[in-house]
């Protein structure tokens, strides 16, 4: 592996994949054996989700696990400030700030 900023020996070219193969047989299989106890599985979630002398907890976890599949897990939002500006127009105190904003997270 070289270096910063070098090529490292697990580099692409473009176009070319990390996984020329897909996933892995044995992932599919696991997955398929898994989708054969998706009722009883859910039927364990609910009966934990009504037991009213469950943990709180247990039952809030199996009813998000619940919630999670017949609807999808939430939207995450994020907040950022965005500042849209011709480079032109920056100060060199705002590109300074940008570079180096930029050179601690790529590293």
């Amino acid at each position: 592996m070289a270096g910063r900023g070098g090529k490292r020996s697990t580099s692409f070219k473009p176009g070319q994949s990390g996984n020329p193969h897909g996933r892995p047989k044995v992932v599919g299989e696991v997955q398929e054996l898994a989708r054969q106890y998706t009722g009883e599985a859910l039927k364990t979630l609910v009966g934990i989700m009504r037991n009213k002398k469950a943990p709180p907890a247990a039952r809030a976890m199996a009813s998000n696990a619940i919630l999670d599949r017949g609807y999808g897990k939430p939207a995450q939002t994020m907040n950022a400030n965005v500042k849209t500006a011709p480079l032109q127009a920056l100060s060199d105190a705002e590109l300074t700030a940008i570079a180096m904003a930029d050179e601690h997270t790529t590293h």
